[in-house]
């Protein structure tokens, strides 16, 4: 170990994927983990935005995939180990959310939402794990959840992905339980409010930055810089006695 404790937080070589890497979230993920020394599988639907991105980090894939498909997670995973050679971190980012009331909102479009929502993350996870438990590695898998995993939406109705990002959240808590002594790491980053793709319809009107100003106690949404610290703890050995928790960057939302 060295003297240096910022070194901790340190990726040099280590191979991690990001799904959802082609906006948002997932492209500034995967820039914070290639500035910290990681070569990084960037995974998305849209190839035009993953190549661009690639051309821009060194060391850098891009995979093309559809998480709302079936056995694309898996696939993913494959062919992440089949080009690098190893898989090390998991950030599963891709999502989807649609704000409808439950009684508007059919039984099939609620379960093609936790497909990718919940279903997918789990087949990325899955197959990682199997491949990094029977090398011996020591490998960190981050879900990306929500403060809406723990609390409702209140005025925002949003039953899919309030279902999904609460099941995400246990079953964080179940693969951390399960696999914790074969080296396998499981948490969940949450963040709270945050400008993506996914929101943008909502942050263009004053109605929803009330929404979000009025119920963060921090009174504003989040700034993009303010998820890199959490997600570099919990990819490096910074973490390496953290599993099956759940980490909130969100103002406060959940603490009222």
């Amino acid at each position: 170990m060295t003297d240096d404790p910022s070194q901790q937080f340190r990726l040099d070589d280590r191979i991690v994927l990001v799904t959802g890497a082609s906006s948002g979230l997932g492209e500034r993920f995967a820039r914070t983990a290639a500035a910290a020394g990681a070569r990084v599988a960037l995974a998305a639907r849209r190839v035009d935005r993953l190549d661009s991105l690639a051309a821009e980090i060194p060391l850098a894939h891009a995979f093309s995939c559809d998480l709302s498909e079936p056995g694309q997670g898996e696939s993913l995973v494959d062919r992440v180990v089949e080009h690098f050679g190893g898989i090390d971190v998991v950030v599963n980012n891709a999502g989807v959310s649609h704000v409808v009331p439950a009684l508007d909102y059919p039984v099939e479009e609620f379960t093609r939402e936790l497909q990718l929502d919940l279903v997918a993350p789990y087949a990325v996870a899955r197959r990682a794990a199997s491949w990094m438990i029977p090398n011996g590695l020591s490998g960190s898998i981050i879900n990306v959840g929500s403060v809406l995993g723990t609390v409702a939406g209140g005025r925002l109705r949003a039953p899919g992905y309030a279902a999904a990002k609460g099941g995400l959240h246990n079953l964080t808590r179940e693969l951390a339980s399960q696999w914790a002594r074969k080296g396998v790491r499981v948490n969940t980053l949450a963040p709270g409010w945050f400008a993506s793709e996914m929101n943008a319809s909502m942050l263009e009107t004053e109605g929803g930055r009330a929404y979000i100003d009025n119920g963060t106690p921090m009174g504003r949404q989040g700034r993009p810089h303010e998820l890199d610290g959490a997600l570099l703890f919990l990819a490096s050995a910074a973490s390496t006695f953290v599993t099956g928790t759940v980490l909130y960057v969100d103002g406060g939302w959940t603490a009222i």
